[in-house]
């Protein structure tokens, strides 16, 4: 079963090889951006010659990108899209993914809710929710979901060991993404949680660019560089059209375990987040319980739901289902 998924995977949705895998690595939006850059230089001018001014470039650019590249398409069976995301790596992003997913569940248990793991290379959904096995098939060969906590999850940790690297080129990675959302078996989903790999690189485009997304959530910690990075994330959803819900400040504070004093790390997010006009939608601050229970698959806010973080990521999800709504309007 494992061998043929993955086989699957591989082969993709254009019957691409690992030979030719092997000889083409260039991002399949960076050859078409050079066939639309080639095309803008190598075209003449319309009329008679006359030199264009950069807007003027830039515009016809926007236009021919716009020819060939591929559709936004909702994904079969899901009504709602909210990608949590991240511009750098190690700040919590799939820990606050898990807990606001399994929170949505608690609060709206008559809702369907759903969690893809979107990072290839890291997938850390098996372990967090404490699932493992094989994805059974559908019928016509879609992936059913893994449940646990009310939640449906489906992750490329399923598909291969724990220990086993990805070792995969940029088009074998689109081909799995393509696969991890649109060759499962979603339906029905409310609202699809995606847990996006760090960065602004070949996932968040493909989803920006083939995935009909409602909303974005930025998760950052306190530090400079982070929120560097995060800002980054910012402006990509924003050149692509997509929504973002808000910010999360991860690890913004640190708690005393012995007296329950709350020292704030830094106070930097709210001004540096105030030039791109997003709003925060909450604080978590740093607990190491939040990490273990995470690390034995229990989520925060199933395994202490009277603590004040669960209630934090309670009030981020309540946020997250406001928001969505003022755009539905």
């Amino acid at each position: 079963m494992k061998k043929f998924l993955l086989f699957s995977i591989l082969r993709g949705p254009t019957n691409c090889n690992v030979s030719f895998l092997e000889r083409k690595s260039t991002s399949p939006w960076r050859i078409q951006w050079q066939r639309s850059h080639n095309a803008i230089n190598s075209t003449p001018p319309p009329g008679g010659g006359k030199k264009l001014s950069q807007e003027e470039l830039e515009e016809r650019q926007k236009l021919l990108m716009a020819k060939n590249l591929p559709k936004r398409k909702p994904i079969p069976g899901v009504k709602k899209v909210v990608l949590v995301a991240s511009g750098k790596g190690g700040v919590g992003k799939s820990t606050v993914a898990v807990n606001l997913a399994v929170a949505l569940k608690l609060l709206y248990p008559t809702k369907d809710i759903s969690l893809l793991d979107a990072d290839v290379f890291g997938p850390s959904l098996p372990r967090m929710m404490n699932l493992s096995g094989e994805p059974y098939l559908t019928k016509d060969n879609r992936m059913i979901p893994l449940q646990n906590h009310g939640v449906k999850c489906m992750s490329m940790g399923f598909l291969v060991k724990e220990s086993a690297p990805v070792v995969w080129r940029g088009l074998m990675v689109m081909s799995a993404i393509e696969k991890l959302v649109r060759g499962v078996d979603w339906g029905p989903s409310d609202i699809l949680i995606v847990d996006m790999p760090p960065g602004t690189g070949d996932t968040q485009l493909s989803f920006a660019q083939t995935v009909e997304v409602d909303g974005a959530v930025i998760v950052t910690t306190s530090q400079q560089v982070a929120m560097q990075d995060a800002i980054k994330g910012v402006e990509m959803f924003k050149k692509t059209n997509i929504p973002v819900l808000g910010y999360v400040s991860n690890m913004s504070a640190f708690v005393c375990p012995s007296c329950g004093t709350k020292t704030p790390i830094s106070s930097k997010a709210k001004s540096f987040f105030a030039q791109t006009g997003v709003e925060k939608l909450g604080e978590i601050p740093f607990n190491i319980e939040i990490g273990d229970c995470s690390d034995e698959g229990n989520p925060l806010v199933v395994s202490q739901p009277d603590s004040s973080n669960a209630a934090e990521f309670r009030r981020v999800a309540e946020q997250i289902i406001k928001k969505l709504a003022i755009i539905k309007q």
